[in-house]
């Protein structure tokens, strides 16, 4: 400490020869010294603390998108590129990969006859089926059949190789938490030493397991991830729909629910809250903000979403974000279902989420 005190006083006696600025030439001078030990002061911080994030409200267009997708299936073989997926960049992190500060979010495209071979990786992911049959998804030793609207669970270091049994091309939404893994320098990769790992449960088995409000007599520790693999549409659906029968739209989110871990009653993933959410024909939503980045995808329907004072009109299979604490009100010109992902898990369990209804 005494010999860094001396080092100091030199340096300050260094600085006090150079010309200051500002109000207080002696305070300018101790900024610059003490820049010599990779110190500034906080007085200076140029960031405010406040909520928000640089990312901009984005709408990407499925009906220009899906024409790049088989333009690059055209273009680059399955085994060349291992995933063929169209990243969606935010905008505003331009050579980032990700739609905000903590997510990511890709469109993948599977030929028939096609195989993404497997691999596992510390980040969590989901798939949202966008359109097509035939694939399937194998998570940890299942294969797991995937269907237009249906939420696919990947847990973090999960094996999981794609395939695609049918006649024609398959679309899904790939949603990762990939910045909480590069935040905290936890990021890792592995390839499985086969192409397609070895099926060690029979397929619907994890629906079996926990998908009817039932969980194994030995199921002793909650699982950080949804044991359920496969949310399928249709269930889902008709579970949205006669909650908005039944029930008072909330003004903001219309009819709205959260898929939830059967083992737990939390969200599907430590960092990641998925939802669904239906608006009747005519629906015009209140303003809202909220401190979760939230990715939206249109499963059906037609509409618009003002954020940040932009208007973005939607229409079936559009994606769409919404950035973290700008302002976002939904209009629906026909019935519509968004599916959406979001960092609130994450923040929820750190007590940072936050919402505010102007």
């Amino acid at each position: 400490m005494r010999k860094h005190g001396r080092a100091l006083a030199g340096t300050m006696e260094q600085a006090a020869m150079d010309s200051g600025g500002g109000d207080n030439p002696d305070l300018a001078r101790f900024s610059r010294a003490i820049d010599a030990f990779n110190l500034m002061p906080l007085w200076e911080r140029r960031t405010p603390m406040a909520p928000g994030s640089p990312c901009v409200p984005a709408l990407w267009r499925y009906a220009e998108l899906k024409p790049l997708l088989l333009e690059a299936a055209r273009l680059i073989t399955k085994r060349q590129a291992e995933r063929r997926v169209l990243v969606l960049e935010n905008p505003s992190l331009k050579g980032s990969t990700f739609i905000t500060q903590s997510l990511y979010a890709g469109l993948q495209i599977i030929l028939p006859g096609e195989i993404a071979a497997s691999h596992r990786h510390s980040p969590s992911a989901l798939r949202f089926i966008v359109e097509g049959h035939g694939a399937y998804s194998a998570v940890a030793g299942e294969r797991v059949t995937m269907s237009p609207g249906d939420f696919i669970v990947t847990p973090n270091w999960s094996w999981h190789d794609h395939g695609n049994l049918g006649t024609e091309p398959v679309v899904w939404l790939d949603g990762l938490d990939t910045p909480f893994a590069k935040f905290f320098g936890a990021m890792f990769r592995e390839d499985h030493t086969q192409e397609r790992q070895p099926n060690s449960h029979a397929e619907g088995e994890a629906a079996s397991r926990y998908g009817a409000n039932l969980l194994p007599v030995d199921s002793e520790r909650a699982a950080l991830a949804s044991p359920l693999l496969r949310y399928p549409y249709d269930r889902s659906r008709a579970a949205l729909a006669l909650l908005a029968r039944n029930s008072d739209l909330d003004p903001v989110h219309g009819a709205r629910l959260r898929y939830a871990n059967p083992a737990t009653g939390g969200h599907p993933f430590p960092t990641m809250a998925v939802f669904l959410q239906l608006f009747p024909a005519g629906f015009a939503g209140k303003p809202c903000r909220a401190t979760d980045g939230t990715v939206y995808a249109v499963a059906e329907g037609e509409g618009h979403a003002e954020i940040g004072g932009q208007r973005h009109a939607f229409t079936a299979h559009d994606i769409f974000v919404v950035p973290p604490w700008c302002p976002f009100a939904f209009n629906a010109k026909q019935e519509t279902v968004l599916f959406s992902y979001s960092d609130r898990a994450g923040q929820e369990a750190l007590g940072f989420w936050r919402e505010s209804r102007d």
